[in-house]
């Protein structure tokens, strides 16, 4: 279970206020907000030309990433990786393979010392049970 603090469950009212769109989850990795919208809300929450990610990020002063849930593991993981993009998404006894596109996108999606990967990784498992993410 997802327990929020009064510091988020706030900024879980702000969002919903501006982008006009239903929330479902919301969390901090590094120096990015994760915005997770129910399904068919992510336009609705991105706005016009990006027009509610630019009063978000100026309102937080921290990058903004706003990604629509799916209850479906893999096209979760698309939507988290957005806007990277990966040749197939595959899932066997817990563990979920990643196979990337190039040599960049394998590279963008592990990061500096995995951090990318481990933090897709903990996002993935707040909704999905899953043992771990590895990228081909």
């Amino acid at each position: 279970m997802i327990k929020y603090d009064q510091q988020s469950l706030q900024v879980m009212t702000f969002f919903e206020k501006v982008t006009r769109s239903k929330l479902k989850d919301f969390f901090e990795m590094d120096d990015l907000l994760i915005f997770v919208v129910q399904p068919a809300q992510l336009w609705k929450a991105v706005g016009k030309k990006g027009a509610n990610v630019k009063k978000l990020r100026e309102k937080f002063k921290k990058n903004i990433k706003i990604v629509e849930f799916n209850n479906d593991l893999r096209t979760f993981i698309k939507n988290m990786i957005y806007p990277l993009k990966a040749k197939s998404i595959t899932e066997e006894d817990g563990i979920v393979t990643i196979e990337a596109e190039d040599r960049k996108t394998k590279a963008l999606l592990i990061g500096r010392n995995a951090q990318a990967l481990r933090g897709l990784e903990k996002a993935v498992k707040r909704y999905f049970k899953l043992d771990e993410i590895k990228i081909a």
